[in-house]
């Protein structure tokens, strides 16, 4: 299982782990969640207090990723496969994004 944690302006939304059977979890952390001066991270992923499940890649958080050549650049840099979503995520969108959100890696 990898972990990580979802910044919104450095301030701690939530979490998004990929499962050892492969299912992608994101959830609001509860303070944040319940916090109305905190908006959601993305249109498609509304506050709640149910974590939400996908066996893809959330499309707000492929969104974060690199395209063509940027993608191949940093896979072969970082000796990541170009099909490693996750872990392309949990190494590129720690610092330096577009927009509000930043992910950083949980040690488990």
């Amino acid at each position: 299982m990898s972990k990580a944690a979802v910044y919104n302006n450095e301030q701690l939304a939530g979490t998004l782990e990929k499962t050892e059977g492969g299912e992608y979890v994101f959830a609001y952390d509860e303070t944040y969640r319940k916090d109305p001066q905190t908006s959601a991270i993305s249109l498609t992923l509304p506050k709640t207090d149910q974590p939400y499940r996908s066996t893809k890649l959330f499309p707000f958080f492929f969104g974060l990723l690199s395209e063509g050549v940027n993608k191949q650049t940093q896979c072969r840099l970082l000796k990541i496969d170009e099909q490693d979503h996750f872990s392309l995520l949990l190494r590129t969108a720690n610092a330096d994004t577009i927009g509000s959100i930043t992910i950083k890696s949980i040690a488990s």
